[in-house]
C-alpha cells in the first residue's frame, strides 16, 4: 500500500546587521536599539496601511503624521531594548554566568528605569520593575524551548 509523508520545518529568519562601536557593550545596545527600533517602525506601517485600506485614501498630512509615528515609536522601542540589552549585558558581566536571572535583573531594572522616567508613583515604578523581569524572563524561557 502506497505511504505518503510530509515532513517540514520553520526556523525563523535571522537579520543581523554588525556595527563595531570598539566595546561590546556599545555594540549589544545599539543592535537591540536598531533591531527593536525597526519592529516598533514596521508595526506602525502596518496599522497605518489598515488605516489607509480602510478609509480609501491617504493625504500628505496623514502621510506625514505616519511617518512621524514610525520615527517616534520607533526610537521610543528602540531606546527601551537598548536599555534592557544594557543591562542585561551589564548584569552578566558581574554575575559572571549567562543565564534566565539576568534576563530577569535586566527586564526589572528596565521596567524601573522606564518607569520612573515617565511618572513619579513608586507603587507604579514597582509594578513596571514587576512586569519587565515577568516579560523578560519568559522571553529567555520560550528562546530555551526553542
Amino acid at each position: 500500500m502506497p505511504r505518503s509523508t510530509l515532513a517540514g520545518g520553520f526556523s525563523s529568519p535571522r537579520v543581523d546587521l554588525i556595527v563595531d562601536m570598539g566595546n561590546p557593550f556599545l555594540n549589544a545596545t545599539l543592535d537591540g536599539f536598531l533591531k527593536i527600533g525597526t519592529v516598533a517602525a514596521g508595526k506602525v506601517v502596518a496599522e497605518e496601511v489598515y488605516g489607509v485600506v480602510k478609509r480609501g485614501s491617504i493625504s500628505s498630512n496623514n502621510f506625514e503624521k505616519s511617518l512621524k509615528k514610525m520615527c517616534k515609536e520607533g526610537a521610543y522601542w528602540g531606546t527601551v531594548a537598548g536599555v534592557y540589552v544594557g543591562f542585561e549585558y551589564g548584569v552578566e558581566r558581574v554575575r559572571g554566568t549567562r543565564d534566565w536571572k539576568n534576563a530577569m535583573i535586566g527586564g526589572a531594572l528596565t521596567g524601573a528605569v522606564v518607569s520612573a522616567a515617565c511618572n513619579r508613583n513608586r507603587d507604579k515604578i514597582v509594578m513596571d520593575a514587576i512586569a519587565g523581569g515577568a516579560i523578560a524572563t519568559a522571553s529567555e524561557f520560550l528562546n530555551y524551548l526553542t
